[in-house]
Formats: structure tokens, C-alpha cells, sequence
């Protein structure tokens, strides 16, 4: 019932900067959360930062004062400013919503494709 599409990624040098996006389009009623994670080879997928509908934002520890995660609600968007970026910050990046339907209260989980990021010099 939703669909997600991330932009952004890129090639990018240690120190830099990227903006990524993620625009969720579908039937649901409303938005209670959006959210990236990301996936680097042969670890598993970790959360970088979640951001409620009117709540307080979470970071993972290892990107605390370097990202910044935003929204804006008119557009169904989600963005991930990610500054003074580390080598250790190379992976797929995904975007994650989560939804409502009609009036009931039940509560439903999607993903983008994911977009690649790559910190090298």
C-alpha cells in the first residue's frame, strides 16, 4: 500500500557531504514514522536515525552530530543530511515508512530499494 523511493547516494570523499531523499507514494491515510537504516557487505542492517510524526528524533551512536534527519509532511519526504562523512559510513542506505490505513489503527512497515553511499579517496 505504499511505496518508497530513495535518491541521493553517491561516490563521495572522507569529510563530505550527501543529502538523501525518500518519497513515499501509495493508498495510506497517514504517516506515523519514517526512518533510514543502512546495510554495508556482510553486516547486518542497523538503524542511522528514525524521526516519529511529532516526536523526537533517534540517531545511532555512530552518527550522532554528523546526520540529521528531516521530513516534510506536505511532500511525503524524508531526508538524511549526512555531513563530515567516514569511510565507515559506506553502505546501502534505505528508507523505511510506516503507515496507516482508512481509520483503523493498525499500522504497516515498507521499504525503499536502497541507495548506494561510498566514502572513499
Amino acid at each position: 500500500q505504499a511505496q518508497l523511493v530513495e535518491s541521493g547516494g553517491g561516490l563521495v570523499q572522507p569529510g563530505g557531504s550527501l543529502r538523501l531523499s525518500c518519497v513515499a507514494s501509495g493508498s495510506f491515510s497517514s504517516i506515523n514514522a519514517m526512518g533510514w537504516y543502512r546495510q554495508a557487505p556482510g553486516n547486518q542492517r542497523e538503524l542511522v536515525a528514525r524521526i516519529p510524526s511529532g516526536g523526537s528524533t533517534n540517531y545511532a551512536d555512530s552518527v550522532k552530530g554528523r546526520f540529521t534527519i528531516s521530513t516534510d509532511n506536505a511532500k511525503n519526504t524524508v531526508y538524511l543530511q549526512m555531513n563530515s562523512l567516514k569511510p565507515e559510513d559506506t553502505a546501502i542506505y534505505y528508507c523505511n515508512v510506516l503507515v496507516q490505513r482508512g481509520l483503523g489503527p493498525q499500522r504497516y512497515i515498507y521499504w525503499g530499494q536502497g541507495t548506494q553511499v561510498t566514502v572513499s579517496s
